[in-house]
């Protein structure tokens, strides 16, 4: 799914950017009212994270504006004030759910998943490549059919392999991506998990594991033969 996120402050827009691409959406980050109300206009996404403190216009004027013209579209908005009154505005003035920072991110994503949840559709999202095949809800892998067990680091690695296949990834992009921006640059813990990744998607398949080595760059994750 494509998600919008509205919100000011690049550490904790990048901290939602993080946690939601983890969860297998894509998510386009805007940091003002009057530029996250034009982007919800649009019709492209599927959801929208909207902070209640924004510069230009703040959150409950750019859910006033998204509800004149969609009444469908869900919308969560965050903010740092926890009194009840202030979630009932917000619920009042259209949004869907709201949630108080700090926050856990498995939570906003339960949140996300809710919202995003419609009569037929299962919970699951599921990503597939080659004959791997990854669910984002349950966290389990198959390769071929065969389930391969794997560490919660291992599992976000792989998330992020087969968000971008046939891509070309460098070790900055995964290690911000999947470790974090404050992770050390000269660390080889990318080095580790995919080894990690490829001895037991070898064990699991009849193939040599789709995981490249890229020389001097990165890794790529071959999506066909």
């Amino acid at each position: 799914m494509r998600l919008l996120v509205v919100e000011d402050e690049p550490g904790i827009a990048d901290f939602l950017t993080r946690g939601l691409e983890a969860g297998g959406h894509a998510v386009t980050w805007v940091a003002d009212g009057p530029g996250g109300e034009a982007a919800a206009l649009t019709g492209d996404y599927s959801l929208v994270i909207l902070d209640v403190m924004l510069p230009g216009r703040g959150g409950l004027d750019v859910l006033d504006g998204i509800r004149r013209h969609d009444h469908r579209l869900p919308v969560i908005l965050l903010t740092a004030k926890g009194e009840v009154e202030d979630r009932v505005a917000g619920l009042d003035r259209g949004a869907n759910d709201y949630l108080a920072k700090p926050f856990a991110m498995d939570e906003l994503l339960a949140r996300v998943r809710a919202q995003l949840r419609t009569p037929g559709q299962t919970s699951g999202t599921t990503l597939t490549v080659g004959d791997l095949e990854l669910d984002l809800t349950t966290r389990r892998v198959h390769r071929g059919g065969a389930e391969v067990g794997l560490t919660a680091r291992e599992f976000d690695l792989l998330a992020y392999l087969m968000r971008h296949p046939d891509q070309v990834l460098s070790r900055a992009q995964i290690l911000n991506s999947v470790w974090g921006y404050d992770f050390d640059p000269g660390t080889n813990v990318i080095d580790v998990y995919v080894n990690y990744l490829r001895r037991k998607l070898r064990a699991a398949g009849t193939e040599e594991t789709p995981i490249e080595t890229i020389r001097n760059v990165g890794y790529r994750l071959r999506a066909g033969p």
